[in-house]
Formats: structure tokens, C-alpha cells, sequence
């Protein structure tokens, strides 16, 4: 009984640490967002610090009681370079042969609603501890006028982080300010890193490698990625001003933080599986980092657009991959099956809850 208790207190304790983490980070993450506007910031740490606390803070949202909800297959991980393949040559062609104005007024439209939703739901959970519980707790369904098969359920708590939501997605279409592009390509990543899960390793390993030869085709043998990153007029890459007049920004696709990001924040749900420090987060984040700047480095060097997915798959995989050998864990790393696992932790959370009652029961009878 003693020890599921101290158990328990453990798990809680550990829940602390993350979210105190994860406020931090958030807290730099604004502010390095915020100061461009007040003094010059180098664009290479920008990009870099910007990237690695995006990819930080949604790993860290991503640790939840319940699996993230959506969830990807083998299928859908071999699948997912030639469907990127396909929407980008689509792209490219559209920008070619038709007005650049009139495809990105479409795109504009369509990345206002993403936006409301994705800047709602990150600004959320700072908003629901400053509103009433019941706020929180209780849906209202609405129809939507013209479809009225079409329910939609909301809670006050998220009718009412739609309206900064909104009035930010407003602010983006009118100005297309470089700091409204960023907030909504944050506010994306943080949400794809959070929402998103790759099921195993195996599964990350095989989106991660098809991605790999993805962005070295797109970007050495054609110039269909650069083109389009350039005509793209809409928040699907972070954009960094440089002061300098010949080359305003440096841009870095939000591609390059959600797909290393969801791999890195499956390595925190795996050491919080097993009820230990961050031990594999630290060497695949590590990971991360370092892809990143020789990404920054070799780019700088020919002065050339670079295909970041290069330098930062071999990163992750590898500082992870050597890591876990040398600590002779290769085989529960490859086993570990998040969706398997969820099943089982939702078993032990019960059983946790059913001694915590009892616990408290006889305290109670202790005291009358």
C-alpha cells in the first residue's frame, strides 16, 4: 500500500517537473519570438533556439494521461514522402501556370480557419486556469447554419480562446507581418508535435528515412522546393529578418521541426513509460540540436538552401541509435508500442485510483 502510494507521489512530482519545464520554456520562446522587434538578433540562433524550444515544448504537451489522438501506421509512414511528393510537384505547377495572388488568397483563406483552431488550442490550458472549473467541464453542440447535419460541441473555455485566436488570424491576412507568419507557424508546430504520435520507433524510423531522401531529391536535384517555399505566401514556415537588405529573412519549413519533433517527443513518452528521467529525450533532442546547426553551418559555408531533414534525421537517430546501445536497451526501444502501452497504463492508473481511495478511507476511519 506504502508503495503505490510513494508511487503515485513520484508520478506527480514528475508531472511537476514537466510542466514547470515546459512554462519555461514557453516563457523564452516568447520572448525570443518578441525580440527581433525591439534589438537585432543573429538569424542563425534565432532559427536554432527557435526551432529546438518549439520542438521542446511540444514534446513535453504531448505527455498525457491518454495517447495523442491521432496516431500513424507502417502504411502511412511509407506512404507519407510520395503524397508530400505529390502535393508539392502540385504546388509548383499551380504556382507556374496560374496568378501567384489569386493561389494564395485561396491558401489564406484556408490557413485563417487552421489558424483559429491551432492558436485556440495552444493557448488553451494557460486560459483554463484562469476561468471557472465548470467553464472547462461542460460542451454546448451547435449546427452550423447552412449544413444543419453538422454538429459542432465546443466548451466556454474554448469559444472564448477563439477570440484572441481570431483577432491574431485577422492581424496575419491584413499585414502579413513576419511576427503573425511565426505565432501561427508555432502555434502549428507545437500542435502537430502534440497531437501527433508515430505509434513505435519502427514506424518513426521509416517516415524519418523516407523524408531523409524527400528532402535531399526536392532540394539538390530540382527546384521545385525553393520555388514554392518562396511563392508560398502563408505561415508553413517560420520566416527570421536578417537586417540585411539582399537577403531580408532566412526561412526554415515547419516540416523541419514537426516530423524530427514527433519522433523526439515519442522518446519522452518512452522514458515516462518507464517511470525515469528524461534519458532518451535528452540524447534524441541532443540530436536534434546538433542537426540543426551544421545544417545552419554548411549552409552558411556554400550559402546555398540546404535540405535540413540531411543533418537532423542522422542527428536524432543516430545520437539516439548509440545511446541505446551502449546502455544495451536496443531491444525494449524497438519493442516499445505506445498504443499497447496506453492500454496498460490506463489499467494501472485505475488500480492506482482504487488504492489512493482506500488509502483515504482508512485515514478517514483513523480519524473518526
Amino acid at each position: 500500500m506504502s508503495s503505490e502510494v510513494v508511487e503515485v507521489e513520484k508520478q506527480q512530482q514528475q508531472s511537476h517537473k514537466t510542466g514547470m519545464a515546459e512554462k519555461a520554456a514557453s516563457a523564452a520562446l516568447i520572448g525570443l519570438t518578441l525580440l527581433p522587434l525591439v534589438v537585432k538578433v543573429n538569424p542563425n540562433f534565432n532559427v536554432v533556439a527557435t526551432a529546438c524550444l518549439t520542438v521542446f515544448i511540444g514534446c513535453h504537451r504531448s505527455v498525457k494521461p491518454a495517447p495523442p489522438s491521432e496516431t500513424m501506421s507502417k502504411e502511412h509512414a511509407m506512404r507519407f514522402p510520395f503524397i508530400g511528393s505529390a502535393v508539392l510537384l502540385s504546388l509548383f505547377l499551380l504556382f507556374k501556370f496560374l496568378p501567384k495572388d489569386l493561389i494564395n488568397t485561396v491558401l489564406t483563406s484556408y490557413f485563417f480557419v487552421l489558424g483559429v483552431l491551432a492558436l485556440s488550442a495552444t493557448i488553451l490550458p494557460a486560459l483554463e486556469k484562469l476561468l471557472p472549473a465548470q467553464w472547462n467541464e461542460h460542451m454546448i453542440t451547435a449546427k452550423l447554419p447552412y449544413w444543419k447535419n453538422v454538429e459542432v460541441e465546443f466548451t466556454k473555455s474554448q469559444l472564448v480562446a477563439s477570440v484572441p485566436g481570431t483577432g491574431f488570424c485577422v492581424w496575419y491576412v491584413m499585414e502579413k507581418h513576419w511576427l503573425a507568419n511565426n505565432t501561427l507557424g508555432l502555434a502549428f508546430s507545437i500542435q502537430g508535435i502534440e497531437m501527433l504520435s508515430l505509434g513505435s520507433f519502427k514506424i518513426g524510423a521509416i517516415l524519418l528515412a523516407g523524408l531523409f531522401i524527400y528532402d535531399i531529391f526536392w532540394v539538390f536535384f530540382t527546384p521545385v522546393m525553393v520555388s514554392v517555399a518562396k511563392s508560398f505566401d502563408a505561415p508553413i514556415k517560420l520566416i527570421f529578418p536578417t537586417g540585411d537588405i539582399a537577403r531580408p529573412f532566412s526561412m526554415l519549413g515547419l516540416g523541419d521541426i514537426v516530423i524530427p519533433g514527433i519522433f523526439v517527443a515519442l522518446a519522452l513518452r518512452f522514458d515516462m513509460s518507464r517511470g525515469r528521467e528524461k534519458t532518451y529525450f535528452t540524447s534524441a533532442f541532443a540530436g536534434y540540436t546538433a542537426g540543426l546547426l551544421v545544417t545552419i553551418l554548411v549552409m552558411n559555408w556554400f550559402q546555398a538552401a540546404q535540405p535540413a531533414l540531411l543533418y537532423i534525421v542522422p542527428g536524432v537517430i543516430g545520437f539516439l541509435g548509440v545511446h541505446c546501445a551502449v546502455r544495451g536497451e536496443v531491444k525494449p526501444l524497438l519493442e516499445f508500442d505506445e498504443s499497447v502501452h496506453s492500454g496498460e497504463e490506463t489499467d494501472e492508473s485505475q488500480e492506482n485510483d482504487a488504492s489512493n481511495e482506500s488509502v483515504t478511507a482508512v485515514a478517514d476511519k483513523k480519524s473518526d
